[in-house]
């Protein structure tokens, strides 16, 4: 291992600290530069090359099942938390299973969610766009964040999920709460998972009755397609369409609303590029891709080696849970050509954002297509727009990293 030692003190990886939540990517140079392989007192890996991500995330021999961590089962006996029973029970989303039953799920949930449906919502997700800012030209400012940001998306999945319109203001204080259900229970304080849990709770409750009423008349909405969905003589079952009907809900927006919200305070901040935007409308879809490298709305992810893995400076030993850095990865100089420089015509530019491999997010073509409308928009509408505060505040999640709010005033154009 190399050291975490430097002139500049030990490295520490810490996504609590404010300091870090506002600008992380001081500390990820650090460690892909002199801890790529970096061990966390905590006890789990932490890698930050884009090879060692990129690989790892294409690996057969790692797990996103949490039961084949070492470090989950010691905590679980602690605990006296059977995980083999609670694994078996399938309440977990299928992002957090490995093959066969991942591949089962996520084959019957993209029976529903197909490229053509996803390409069908661009009329209805610009009609949004268009009826949002028309409020805010008015105002003559907007919260990129309350105004646009999150109403786009929430608006979008609610519907195709076939959620009535009066229930969509009920789930942002339950998905704001669920959102944290993608961040490690270990960094959580016991209120924070209070709360999560009871959100988890309603939000069931919700689906479970609106599950009901659709299986007894299907119409043209997800919930109806997932119900009817069949693969091979298999369906989804009670506790699987739960949990799918709620991941679907949370990362169909949580994640869109960080990438509206950090593509926009990154062309705030690079005002050139914001005009570049304005003038030339073409660059909008490699302009979504590099602002997704720059500032990735997922930050991490985490792995579980099944057996030990090679890495590019060390090895992940079998049981060990590895923490993949893309925001970090996404800034590899190795990979990337002036990584810290926002470019939006970048050609070259496989980033991480959406994962990569069998758990490569299933969504990324909605969130492209919300992306585009939402930022292409907003630099076309929002005159010398300028932030109203020196530093917007950033939400607490570690795994999702957003803006709790961007307030920006403009002139009308």
């Amino acid at each position: 291992m190399t050291t975490e030692q430097s002139a500049s003190g030990p490295i520490l990886f810490n996504p609590f600290d404010p300091n870090f939540r506002s600008d992380p990517y001081p500390v990820y140079q650090r460690l892909r530069e002199e801890s790529p392989v970096h061990r966390s007192p905590l006890g789990f890996f932490v890698l930050t090359r884009y090879e060692d991500c990129a690989s790892l995330l294409r690996d057969p021999r790692v797990s996103n099942d949490f039961t084949n961590s070492t470090a989950a089962m010691e905590e679980a006996a602690k605990q006296g938390i059977d995980l083999e029973q609670l694994a078996s029970e399938n309440t977990r989303p299928f992002l957090f299973m490995d093959p066969p039953d991942h591949t089962r799920l996520r084959s019957l949930v993209s029976k529903a969610f197909t490229p053509r449906v996803v390409e069908g919502l661009r009329p209805r997700a610009q009609q949004i766009v268009d009826r949002l800012l028309d409020a805010a030209v008015a105002r003559g400012e907007i919260d990129v964040i309350a105004d646009l940001a999150y109403p786009l998306p929430v608006t979008i999945i609610s519907e195709m999920l076939g959620v009535p319109a009066e229930d969509h203001e009920v789930f942002q204080d339950w998905s704001q709460e669920m959102a944290r259900s993608l961040d490690p229970d270990f960094v959580l304080p016991a209120d924070v998972l209070e709360r999560r849990q009871k959100a988890g709770d309603e939000f069931a409750e919700y689906f479970r009755a609106l599950i009901a009423k659709r299986r007894l008349d299907l119409r043209d909405d997800l919930v109806s397609a997932l119900i009817a969905a069949e693969d091979g003589g298999e369906t989804l079952s009670e506790n699987e369409l739960l949990s799918t009907c709620i991941l679907l809900l949370i990362a169909g927006h949580e994640t869109t609303v960080n990438l509206i919200g950090n593509g926009m305070l990154a062309l705030l901040r690079h005002p050139d590029q914001m005009a570049r935007l304005r003038d030339d409308p073409s660059l909008i879809k490699t302009a979504v891709e590099e602002l997704l490298r720059f500032d990735p709305p997922v930050q991490l992810t985490g792995r579980t080696a099944k057996e030990d893995i090679p890495l590019s400076d060390g090895v992940l030993p079998a049981g060990q849970q590895a923490i993949m850095l893309l925001g970090a990865a996404n800034r590899d100089p190795r990979q990337f050509v002036e990584p810290d420089r926002l470019d939006l015509a970048r050609e070259d530019n496989r980033h991480l954002a959406f994962g990569m491999g069998i758990h490569f997010c299933l969504g990324a073509p909605l969130a492209r297509i919300e992306g585009q409308i939402a930022i292409g928009e907003m630099a076309r509408r929002l005159g010398s727009p300028e932030l109203m505060v020196a530093e917007p505040e950033y939400k607490e999640n570690v795994t999702l990293r957003g803006l709790a709010s961007l307030p920006v005033r403009f002139a009308a154009t």
